[in-house]
């Protein structure tokens, strides 16, 4: 294992320092023991390092400080791993001539190993003071090694929280470069998608045979569900990158045109579909109702593509002093109650059958139109029928 610098040293220091427990735990080993210098030792194959201490002797080791590895007993409690404790240096034959108590003047030692729950050995905690102590007993061993285990517990949530602070780092960055990649995308395929509706557009007002006729139409359809797509990753980038949903309230048309505007092309790429229509737009309502035909026609293609087919889509509009209500109701199945909980949630589709795959982000985004309207968008889903709900509010005085 390679020496720790000074730098990771000092920020080790800081992060066990935060730890409560472990001033705690130094200040009841010299209170029980009678000893008067405790520490944390991090131990490595070239250095003894104090991480933390509790000094009532003067011994004059600071966390940060180091001592020589080789002086230590702890170097030899690395190798195997189990508890030392001496209660009177003089008087133990193992000990009495042992470097380490000759050279710092100890009389009683007390050291356990920290291993992390990763199976990595740490360092010890560890007591010594000048005078004798009645350590060598298996109560204070047992302790000891309690005590070991809670500051191995702390000190792995602090490697474990790190390691989870640079994932999340790493993920935040991966998706603002996701999010600005896909911002970027959505831009540069605007121009060739106009240019294929516009060419599409010329098309159908020549004469076609049926087939060319039957291909350019499903050109046509095509491409207005790329433009949707597009416009929903362009707001939905904008809306993750901090910009959210833009509104602007200078409508060039009323808000019952642009709604039958919506239809009008759904019915044009899709001839088949049967559309029933109430609208009652009496009152003014204030909304941008370029967003609102957005919203929309996220709602119609949703449920054209999941209601049953042959069986109307029914629409109902209509304002009053309350605001504006908006809803689209299709025939199917039911969507379960999992999935409608997460149904306006980005990239929730609930089950997808073939032909009806997408990005899932049209309710999302719909859902957002409403939230920067100060509106609301609902599901109720039944058996028999699917009805979303769009609310927004009357104009305040």
């Amino acid at each position: 294992m390679k020496r720790i610098s000074k730098a990771d040293i000092q920020l080790d220091i800081e992060s066990v320092a935060k730890i409560p427990i472990i001033a705690n735990i130094l200040d009841v080993v010299c209170k029980t023991t009678g000893m008067g210098f405790s520490a944390i030792a991090r131990v490595t194959d070239e250095q003894w390092i104090a991480y933390a201490t509790n000094d009532l002797i003067g011994f004059g080791l600071e966390p940060g400080g180091e001592l020589k590895l080789e002086t230590t007993i702890c170097h030899e409690i690395s190798e195997h791993k189990k508890a030392v404790a001496i209660d009177h240096v003089s008087e133990d034959e193992k000990w009495r001539d042992h470097h380490t108590p000759r050279l710092y003047g100890l009389q009683s030692y007390i050291s356990v190993p920290i291993t992390l729950k990763n199976g990595e050995y740490f360092g010890t905690l560890c007591a010594i003071d000048p005078n004798p102590a009645n350590v060598n007993n298996q109560h204070t061993i047992d302790t000891f090694n309690l005590f070991a285990e809670l500051i191995s517990f702390h000190l792995s949530a602090i490697d474990d929280l790190s390691v989870a602070t640079e994932r999340s780092r790493r993920q935040e960055e991966e998706g603002e470069i996701r999010e600005q990649f896909i911002a970027m995308l959505g831009h540069d395929l605007r121009n060739p998608v106009n240019a294929i509706s516009n060419a599409v557009q010329l098309q159908l007002r020549s004469n076609l045979d049926e087939r060319n006729l039957k291909l350019a139409k499903i050109i046509q359809d095509a491409t207005m569900r790329t433009r949707g797509l597009i416009d929903n990753i362009l707001d939905f980038a904008s809306g993750r990158l901090g910009g959210g949903i833009k509104l602007n309230f200078e409508n060039t048309d009323s808000l019952e045109n642009t709604l039958k505007e919506v239809i009008s092309e759904f019915t044009v790429a899709i001839p088949d579909i049967v559309i029933d229509l109430d609208l009652s737009l009496s009152k003014p309502v204030k909304a941008d109702h370029k967003r609102l035909a957005q919203l929309f026609s996220n709602l119609m293609g949703n449920a054209i593509t999941h209601g049953e087919k042959g069986k109307p889509i029914s629409i109902t509009a209509k304002t009053d002093d309350q605001g504006l209500e908006l809803c689209v109701i299709n025939s199917g199945q039911a969507i379960d109650e999992l999935t409608q909980q997460h149904l306006f949630k980005p990239f929730s589709r609930g089950s997808i059958k073939q032909g009806q795959e997408g990005l899932g982000l049209g309710l999302f985004i719909s859902s957002e139109i409403a939230k920067a309207h100060g509106g609301t968008i609902s599901v109720q889903s039944s058996d028999a029928t699917t009805c979303f709900t769009v609310i927004f509010p009357a104009i305040k005085d």
